[in-house]
């Protein structure tokens, strides 16, 4: 197996939302973004699936030194070397991949945010900075186009917070900011013990709206130059913004269970989505 094929079955065995946009992109921009795919896949298992939090921590360790290993020339795992060929040829700085990193490194320490504040970093980190290194991948001439790649890495950080919650906590995780669990009068038990009370559903419609005004925030700043090659986070908006009226249909009932797409309804979502964009690209 080559280290694309590596990455490949790596991207397509996740079922994500992210895959499916993947496949409207040019030869060498998919190599890319799958690479880098698979590269936060990769990280983000060593937290999930590692059950000792020491063992985690030197993994994530082994991975900082494995990206100073691809900036030096010499990656030793299949991911770095795909990545190799996409340091080559984007913008993608070794700061980039190690912020990547310390956002999944923050899961080992801290499972309560105090503030949306608070917050903001971690989604910076293991969202924001991967949608800054897709942006280059997809290419740009207007640099506003960075802070919508930020605000819609922020977007999908919150849409999957939200869609998650539950399973975040039988991890012992919540990610909804403390303050806000005390102004609907939630409490971390009703989350843990995954009560879905009537606060509860409002205050999963407020994390609903935020999520909502980065993805407005996100298309205000997009500049019409740049639509068409920012159009795969275009395709994966429509699927993410699908997830969450689906969660508002069911009532905000997260708690209850993990709302998500067909394979099927994402593929038919990420067709009619690059058709239209390929519309108006005509019409410009």
């Amino acid at each position: 197996m080559t280290p694309d094929q590596y990455c490949q079955d790596k991207a397509a065995k996740s079922g994500s939302s992210f895959y499916y946009s993947f496949l409207f992109l040019p030869a060498m921009q998919k190599q890319a973004i799958i690479a880098l795919y698979a590269f936060c896949r990769e990280v983000d298992d060593v937290v999930d699936e590692c059950s000792d939090p020491g063992l985690a921590s030197n993994k994530l360790e082994w991975w900082r030194s494995e990206i100073n290993n691809l900036f030096s020339g010499n990656p030793n795992h299949p991911v770095t070397q795909a990545l190799k060929t996409s340091i080559e040829n984007y913008n993608l700085p070794q700061e980039y991949f190690i912020e990547i990193i310390d956002g999944m490194a923050m899961d080992l320490e801290q499972f309560t945010y105090a503030s949306f504040k608070d917050l903001s970093l971690y989604c910076y980190r293991v969202a924001s900075v991967v949608g800054l290194m897709a942006a280059e991948i997809f290419g740009y001439e207007d640099r506003q186009t960075l802070k919508y790649a930020h605000n819609l890495g922020m977007a999908f950080q919150l849409t999957n917070i939200l869609r998650d919650v539950a399973e975040d906590a039988a991890r012992g995780r919540i990610y909804i900011p403390q303050d806000e669990l005390q102004k609907f009068k939630v409490s971390q038990e009703d989350i843990l013990n995954h009560q879905m009370t009537d606060n509860a559903r409002q205050l999963m419609a407020f994390q609903a709206q935020r999520a909502n005004e980065y993805y407005q925030k996100a298309f205000d700043l997009l500049p019409e130059s740049d639509r068409y090659s920012q159009r795969c986070g275009i395709i994966m908006s429509a699927i993410y913004q699908a997830t969450l009226k689906e969660i508002e249909n069911d009532n905000f009932r997260v708690l209850d269970q993990r709302i998500s797409l067909t394979p099927v309804r994402k593929l038919w979502i990420a067709w009619s989505t690059a058709r239209q964009e390929k519309k108006r690209r005509r019409k410009q």
